[in-house]
């Protein structure tokens, strides 16, 4: 028996820094091509590499968040 998941949305690099800027975070510094977003304690990084989606973990790891607040 399959278990049927609901599809993740295919995010790039600049959809998620707006849901995260939305969230309260803030560009804190960018080293290369990942730029590391902050609030209070908590870090997220988004690898911003030109015309390609995120990985599935880091779009799980964003709707995670925004199912906290």
């Amino acid at each position: 028996m399959r278990l049927s998941l609901p599809k993740l949305p295919t995010l790039n690099a600049k959809e998620a820094e707006k849901i995260l800027i939305l969230l309260g975070y803030e560009l804190l510094r960018i080293k290369g091509s990942h730029h590391i977003y902050g609030k209070g304690n908590e870090r997220f990084v988004i690898p911003f590499h030109s015309g390609k989606n995120l990985h599935p973990k880091i779009v799980k790891s964003l709707v995670d968040l925004q199912n906290e607040n």
